[in-house]
């Protein structure tokens, strides 16, 4: 799929199959042990971690014969939570939506930009599957790290809304094989301004930015 360097890191970057399931379970565990927090982190299971497999929408990357992060995408249910149904899909197009799932980096390779590296590489290769239209991804509001890698990957803010048993979220989207051009109306808002965002999403407003103005984060909208 690909390889290369990453600043000094010589890697290679595939697809993983079921074989590679034991590695997997491993560097998952390695990196919940590093957490701060490790109760916030949402585990997969063998059984979500052989789903991704199967579909094989998992990548991971190598070093020196060891596989040390991977990102994923998931062919998600159409049930009541579905991501289309929040930015607007047709309803007949929904098994044709993908979602950004988890992402892992062992603990002594982070720095690298690796999450951002294998989401650029699982993006181009989605935009040349013809079994989807539209990548989603939900973010936690002032989940900056994660705000700002979907953005690099040109996702954009579509909904803000409570999800998973009132959770407030950022639904991010993007369409793989059309473009979305803004017209030159901009606006910049300030992320805790929960009310105005929900305003202008729900007007044709797009959230396509994010800034940090003073002490405040802001989220710039376009139309």
């Amino acid at each position: 799929m690909w390889q290369g360097d990453v600043k000094d890191l010589s890697l290679h970057v595939h697809v993983l199959s079921l074989s590679d399931l034991p590695e997997l379970m491993s560097l998952q565990e390695t990196v919940i042990q590093a957490l701060a927090e490790p109760e916030h982190y949402q585990s997969l299971s063998i059984e979500e971690f052989t789903k991704l497999l199967t579909d094989q929408t998992l990548v991971g990357a190598i070093y020196e014969g060891r596989l040390i992060a991977f990102r994923a995408m998931l062919i998600p249910p159409i049930d009541d939570e579905h991501l289309g149904r929040d930015i607007g899909w047709p309803e007949a197009s929904l098994e044709r939506v993908l979602y950004q799932e988890v992402t892992n980096v062992h603990p002594d390779f982070r720095g690298y930009g690796l999450q951002t590296h294998l989401g650029k590489l699982l993006m181009a290769q989605c935009e040349t599957d013809d079994r989807f239209d539209v990548v989603c991804a939900t973010v936690a509001p002032f989940n900056i790290p994660s705000m700002k890698d979907k953005f690099t990957l040109g996702l954009r803010i579509g909904a803000l809304k409570e999800k998973y048993g009132g959770k407030l979220r950022y639904i991010f989207y993007k369409e793989l094989h059309r473009t979305w051009q803004p017209t030159s109306e901009a606006m910049d808002v300030p992320m805790e301004d929960r009310v105005k965002q929900v305003e202008l999403l729900q007007t044709g407003w797009r959230g396509t930015g994010l800034m940090k103005q003073g002490e405040q984060w802001v989220v710039r909208y376009e139309k």
